[in-house]
């Protein structure tokens, strides 16, 4: 992965670029402090100081000195990608903003800068271009939420051949290795038993990419309990209910959700919030075989309620529900899951908007302005009563999928609430999880959304005071 450490440094006074960040207010008064040439020249290159991420270089006092201009949408309130192109496209070398500090706006400035690459080289063959800040205290937050990000884009990334169930239960060994978590699996015979569904999504797999429920557990067990739910199906045929090739291409994406839960539970651990934190993955793929449960099957779930299954490729709330279960068992005081979990969010709300559903007002109140605050959006969702009919089953307590094509992330969401405790604050994230067209620091493929509001709640909740090393 990319040192993003590297990226971000102190500013210790050494020689470096000068960035001026200007909008569209004060762009003209600092057009007229500058010398006759930078005018003309900015004059040459249109630049008017608009927002678009428009920049321009500037000669400076020598031939290997220069400086940069660039338009913000407010440089009093700079914005987590506002600089991102700039960390993009610039050369190699050192920069420092003429005015202020960068704040937030480094963390576009670095995950601009990171790629995928494990099967193409490189065609970038510059250095790094590493920010200074005299804010030295906020460096390693801000590395942390390059790094989480970049985490969920590479296993998003990661073709399903790479990116199966063992796969996905390596990389959450690989985070309770190096903060001394402890992990628990559940699979074969043992899963068949307590996680029925996870089991009957996951049957048709071959032995290699069998399922099972990862879990950690991390910190003092008297702390505060606190359960991160992510849907991890490595790969979505549909099953017996088939996708076309057109709603299969992405499905490598289909985990997700896991990987967001992954990632925040890194953001969380490596705080060292006050918590007692539980992970749970469901890890299965979506595969056709004989052993591929069918339309019409009734499954058993943990809780008990039997569910009907209409359609087969509605499996991710299958798994989650399972899942939720367990988490519920610990009696946490909240659960937040997240899943790439229906198209119809993505229809209604676009690529860029997760879908929230909540079950406590405080908290989807609370969430929502922690989405705003750190430029992260989501979008809430009502989690309405009167379309619960729509899961009824006449066979089982209810069925997997609406008997309507209409309103399907709310039957979703209605569908995963009935798994979870009177009582318990819960929070769904139907999200994306995949950037279908490029922009400044965030390129086409694997990304994370609503992962740093999720991080910016539980911080405000339980970041009072942390863990001792």
């Amino acid at each position: 992965m990319t040192d993003f450490s590297a990226l971000l440094q102190p500013d210790r006074g050494g020689p470096a670029h000068a960035i001026h960040l200007v909008d569209k207010d004060s762009f003209e008064p600092w057009l007229k402090r500058q010398p006759a040439a930078r005018r003309a020249l900015l004059a040459a290159l249109r630049f008017d100081g608009k927002t678009g991420y428009q920049f321009a270089i500037l000669p400076g006092d020598g031939a290997e000195r220069f400086e940069v201009v660039s338009a913000v949408a407010n440089v009093a309130e700079l914005s987590p990608w506002c600089m991102a192109r700039l960390g993009e496209a610039l050369p190699e070398g050192s920069y420092r903003l003429a005015e202020g500090d960068p704040g937030i706006a480094a963390f576009g400035w670095m995950v601009g800068q990171h790629r995928f690459q494990r099967y193409k080289k490189p065609k970038d063959e510059r250095g790094p271009r590493i920010l200074l800040t005299r804010d030295p205290a906020g460096i390693a937050e801000i590395v942390r939420l390059a790094e989480a990000t970049a985490l969920v884009r590479d296993l998003v990334d990661m073709p399903a051949a790479d990116m199966g169930p063992a796969e996905l239960e390596a990389a959450v060994r690989a985070l309770a290795d190096e903060f001394a978590g402890q992990v628990e699996v559940t699979s074969g015979k043992d899963l068949a038993k307590g996680y029925p569904m996870i089991a009957a999504v996951g049957g048709a797999a071959t032995d290699a990419r069998a399922p099972r429920l990862v879990e950690l557990h991390w910190g003092d067990r008297k702390h505060p309990r606190l359960a991160i739910v992510g849907k991890g199906v490595c790969f979505d045929s549909g099953g017996l209910d088939i996708k076309p090739a057109s709603g299969m291409r992405l499905m490598k994406k289909d985990m997700g959700g896991a990987a967001h839960a992954l990632a925040l539970a890194r953001l969380i651990i490596a705080a060292r919030l006050p918590v007692r934190l539980h992970l749970l993955i469901p890890a299965v793929e979506n595969a056709l075989s004989g052993a591929a449960y069918r339309p019409g099957d009734i499954l058993a779930s943990r809780n008990g309620l039997t569910v009907e299954i209409d359609n087969t490729d509605a499996e991710g709330r299958l798994v989650l529900a399972d899942a939720i279960t367990r988490a519920a068992e610990e009696k946490p005081e909240l659960i937040i899951d997240f899943a790439t979990l229906t198209g119809a969010a993505r229809i209604a709300l676009g690529p860029d908007l997760p879908a929230l559903f909540c079950n406590d007002e405080g908290l989807a109140a609370e969430l929502e302005g922690c989405a705003k605050a750190v430029t992260d959006p989501v979008w809430r969702m009502p989690l309405w009563d009167g379309y619960d009919e729509m899961l009824k089953s006449e066979l089982a307590d209810l069925s997997n999928a609406a008997d309507s094509p209409l309103a399907g992330a709310v039957t979703a969401a209605l569908f995963l609430r009935r798994f979870v405790p009177e009582g318990t604050a819960w929070a769904h994230l139907d999200t994306f999880a995949w950037q279908p067209a490029p922009k400044p620091g965030r390129p086409k493929g694997g990304e994370a959304m609503g992962l740093r509001a999720a991080f910016a709640l539980l911080k405000a909740r339980y970041g009072g005071k942390t863990v001792p090393e």
